[in-house]
């Protein structure tokens, strides 16, 4: 049984997610992924009201001539959630923690799976696989992830992408839409993504939180930080403008790293912040993804 407060939560969650996928994410959504579940089966020349997204721009060029692309046999997508859900996830700033960010974001994208009758399944991690829910399809389905995840509680409390990287390859032979949210606080996990983004359409979400990028300004003085993961301590002097840059300009790398890493990889990549509206970065990674399918 849940509590009446958690149940209060997945409430306000669907009611608020469902809200947002009928107004403004559903068309994003289908508009990006449209396609990934049907076969190529040949071209044609373009006749007027053909979608322009489906012109093959490599033989147009070659003939002359607009072809659009034919496809045969639509079949349902599998969308599948990587939820890192360790003990620095339970870190949070502003209103809502880091794992609670990466739950509405899943229920917000698991509804426009169902909306787009597409199944969803979910792998909770942290240094091992914690939980595993096959896809299936219903908001019913969708409610038990969105549970899952807001009750759900570790029992490690350290981060290590490369097992549900390496579990989801050996389970799901399948072509499936992946999404990795975590905070990407990890060993090296690149490999073993290098290996997933060779036969699945993968998607790196990364949540931070504002104080992990930025410490409090003066009058915050000494302060001790916590690794949740390790529990190792330092201590910090806020009041120190050199610290403060400092501690600033090694955040803003590792993000500039953990970008250029996905780039490499041609893995696509959200990158979103704690007490900021995520709903307007995702409709501007499906539109810049839209684009950039179009002339592919």
């Amino acid at each position: 049984m849940i509590s009446a407060e958690l149940a209060k939560k997945i409430r306000s969650i669907q009611i608020h997610t469902s809200k947002t996928v009928n107004s403004v994410l559903a068309g994003e959504y289908e508009s990006v992924f449209k396609g990934r579940g049907m076969e190529f089966d040949e071209v044609r020349e373009y006749q007027p009201g053909d979608d322009i997204r489906t012109i093959d721009w490599n033989v147009t060029a070659r003939t002359g001539l607009p072809y659009v692309k034919q496809y045969v046999e639509e079949r349902e997508l599998t969308v599948f959630f990587l939820v890192d859900l360790s003990a620095s996830g339970a870190f949070g700033s502003m209103e809502k923690t880091k794992n609670e960010v990466a739950a509405e974001l899943t229920a917000l994208l698991a509804f426009s799976a169902i909306k787009n009758n597409d199944k969803v399944g979910l792998i909770v991690f942290t240094d091992i696989i914690e939980l595993f829910i096959p896809p299936k399809k219903g908001v019913s389905h969708v409610l038990r992830l969105i549970r899952e995840i807001l009750y759900f509680r570790p029992s490690q409390a350290r981060t290590d992408i490369s097992v549900a990287l390496d579990f989801f390859g050996r389970v799901m032979r399948k072509r499936a839409v992946v999404f990795v949210i975590s905070d990407f606080i990890s060993p090296d996990f690149s490999r073993d993504m290098r290996i997933l983004a060779r036969r699945h359409d993968l998607i790196s979400v990364s949540i931070t939180d504002p104080r992990e990028m930025e410490l409090p300004p003066p009058p915050a003085g000494l302060i001790e930080l916590e690794d949740a993961e390790t529990g190792e301590t330092i201590l910090i002097d806020c009041g120190s403008r050199e610290v403060r840059e400092q501690y600033r300009q090694l955040a803003g790398e590792r993000l500039r790293n953990l970008e250029n890493l996905f780039r490499s990889m041609d893995v696509d990549h959200i990158p979103l912040q704690t007490g900021q509206d995520y709903v307007a970065d995702l409709v501007r990674f499906f539109r810049t993804r839209e684009k950039r399918m179009q002339y592919a």
